[in-house]
């Protein structure tokens, strides 16, 4: 049977190797001798893309402390929220500092806001300046739904965008943006496609704000129960089979979850009414 999609096209995020960080997340920062066996079996399996971001607490430093050299991944960092053309250039030198590298594959505006907001053209120009020294690779932006992508993409040319697409929230693919910029060359990561773990968490402990979810979320899970499909595969296959995209992104927080993704991504595709 063919498997499209798959292990080449995962990617693994990093926020919770320096945070506390996702809804379902009931175990806290991963330790990181956890971290060294995850990336290890990721190495492996043939993940090929590693994301991480200066936000992400002490994700960078851990990277930095746990990677093999030389480095078998395609890192992908991202700037401080906020960020000025100084702070934003001081700080992806020190991400490559922190990650022991001498360059890495991409820099990503981690809030479109910054580019939106005055100055932005100059934001911009100042991760040109650090593709052109050749720190990083590729230059690109983190961005929501309501972010515009398209326009975004339009402005600034990126070679990469970073964007939320998911099982539960399919927006992007619904509106035409995800093939608009696959079409305009943009390099596609999909993320949150677990929506933080929303897909999993018990209906009954829900966060206040997402009660209202509760039906939806259950209508879903009753479809896949009915179709035999568990919801990481689900999750996984739907991300990865996207054709726009070039890597999805997912965050665990120990070894036996990131098991549990790499099944799912070798899994056949499952027959459900996307």
């Amino acid at each position: 049977m063919s498997v499209p999609g798959g292990v080449a096209k995962l990617g693994l995020g990093s926020a919770q190797f320096g945070l506390p960080y996702g809804v379902s997340n009931t175990r806290g920062r991963t330790p990181d001798a956890e971290v060294s066996a995850i990336l290890g079996r990721a190495h492996g399996a043939g993940v090929q893309l590693v994301d991480t971001a200066t936000a992400y607490g002490e994700a960078e430093a851990v990277l930095g402390a746990v990677l093999p050299s030389p480095c078998p991944f395609r890192l992908v960092t991202k700037t401080p929220p906020g960020a000025t053309p100084l702070s934003l250039d001081n700080a992806a030198r020190a991400s490559l500092q922190m990650l022991w590298l001498p360059s890495a594959y991409g820099l990503l505006c981690h809030s479109a806001r910054d580019l939106l907001a005055v100055g932005g053209d100059e934001l911009w120009r100042a991760m040109r300046r650090l593709k052109d020294e050749g720190l990083y690779e590729k230059i690109g932006i983190s961005a929501y739904a309501s972010d515009d992508p398209v326009a975004l993409a339009r402005r600034f040319r990126p070679d990469l965008m970073q964007l939320p697409v998911s099982l539960l929230d399919q927006q992007l693919i619904q509106n035409g943006a995800l093939e608009i910029l696959a079409n305009m060359g943009v390099e596609v990561h999909l993320r949150s496609i677990f929506l933080q773990g929303l897909l999993f968490v018990p209906l009954e402990r829900l966060p206040g704000r997402l009660t209202g979810s509760a039906a939806r979320l259950k209508r879903v899970r009753l479809q896949l129960a009915e179709a035999g499909v568990d919801p990481v595969t689900a999750a996984v296959r739907f991300a990865l089979d996207r054709p726009e995209a070039a890597f999805a992104v997912v965050g665990v927080t120990a070894l036996d979850e990131f098991d549990e993704v790499l099944a799912a991504a070798r899994a056949a595709v499952p027959d459900l009414d996307w």
